[in-house]
């Protein structure tokens, strides 16, 4: 009974919650600032060529070029219509997509934005109930909003896209694991001198699993090449992710996890696995204090869900953007850190908590 109200509370939570869809529109390209997401996929293609939620144990590749109007709030995407004529001044839209036959074509291709990018390069893995196309447009918003440099790179696993698919991607981002690993071995080989792995809610599990099998398979070349990793809410119960991140050895570094014990997706992923809580709904940093990991709290700029924080909410995205390369400000001294992210900070043995708070909040504290 209790399992079917947490079940029947987290569909009524996305019942509202417009479906994105890709909607090609090369025109676009001359209103909106194109992004271009080279994409490897395990969701299986669909005889339309989309692809969809069944799963493949083939990797195949993909570039999507989306174009992001002038006309939105930041973090906001505005899908364009079903039915009717798209806005290119206000809609998502893609320009290009291209689905390689191979990963040669793919490679070369990814090779020569790495070239343009200084070899850096950032690859997302994107979350539960997620389809195709919203992960792609999310990385697309979220890597413009960000500035984020180098070559964008997403990991498209097989979601089932549905409310009650939770144990469908609990299963998913396992069957997943060899593909992300992959994913990163092509991104290596095509040139990158650098790589930042962003992930987000159950996302974050599957990168654990393919960040832990890398090492036990001894791929120090791979692994080497990883320069941070950026955790955003995830959904990982926390003795896995230290034993996962025990049996590594050492984290990439900077290791940091955006969270909140506000998130209302991750109350009711505790709930339904029997927890107090997840990995990126920490109350007390001193459960990882063995770990070099820094959790930013961002519960003060919580709304709705609570679940994307770092990515939908405008005033924490113009915090960030202030960072430039978001994870040199990780690398620096706490003072310097704390001079670009206002909030306060708390250090654990290895593990360092950053309470962060909005600008005008920190402003009125200190005119007090």
């Amino acid at each position: 009974m209790i399992r079917y109200f947490l079940t029947l509370t987290l569909t009524l939570m996305l019942a509202c919650s417009p479906r994105g869809h890709v909607t090609l529109d090369p025109q676009a390209a001359s209103v909106g600032q194109v992004e271009s997401i080279f994409i490897g996929t395990t969701r299986k293609q669909n005889q339309d060529g989309s692809f969809g939620t069944y799963r493949s144990e083939e990797v195949k590749f993909a570039r999507y070029d989306v174009s992001v109007p002038p006309d939105r709030k930041l973090g906001q995407i505005n899908w364009p219509p079903r039915h009717g004529k798209a806005d290119p001044a206000k809609h998502f839209l893609t320009t290009d997509e291209i689905v390689y036959q191979n990963d040669l074509p793919f490679r070369k291709d990814l090779k020569a934005e790495l070239a343009a990018n200084g070899g850096e390069a950032v690859i997302f893995v994107h979350g539960y109930n997620n389809n195709f196309s919203e992960g792609v447009y999310r990385v697309a918003q979220f890597a413009h909003d960000l500035k984020l440099p180098g070559a964008v790179v997403h990991y498209a696993w097989p979601s089932a896209a549905e409310p009650l698919g939770y144990a469908y991607d609990r299963d998913s981002a396992l069957f997943a694991r060899d593909g992300l690993e992959s994913l990163m071995h092509e991104v290596a080989v095509a040139g990158a001198k650098r790589i930042l792995i962003v992930a987000h809610s159950m996302g974050a599990g599957l990168t654990m699993e393919a960040l832990r099998q890398t090492a036990i398979r001894g791929d120090k070349k791979t692994l080497d090449l990883i320069g941070g990793v950026i955790f955003i809410s995830p959904d990982i119960d926390v003795d896995v992710f230290k034993i996962s991140a025990h049996a590594m050895g050492r984290l990439p570094q900077p290791f940091v996890i955006f969270g909140s014990d506000r998130d209302k997706y991750l109350r009711l992923s505790a709930l339904m696995t029997g927890q107090d809580e997840r990995l990126g709904s920490l109350k007390d940093v001193s459960r990882v204090a063995d770990l070099k990991v820094t959790f930013m709290d961002v519960g003060a700029f919580s709304k709705g869900s609570g679940h994307f924080v770092m990515g939908d909410s405008a005033a924490l995205i113009a915090i960030l953007d202030r960072l430039g390369d978001v994870s040199s400000a990780f690398e620096a001294d706490r003072r310097a850190r704390m001079g670009l992210l206002p909030g306060v900070v708390l250090s654990v043995q290895n593990a360092t908590q950053i309470v962060l708070r909005p600008v005008a909040t920190v402003a009125s504290d200190l005119t007090r």
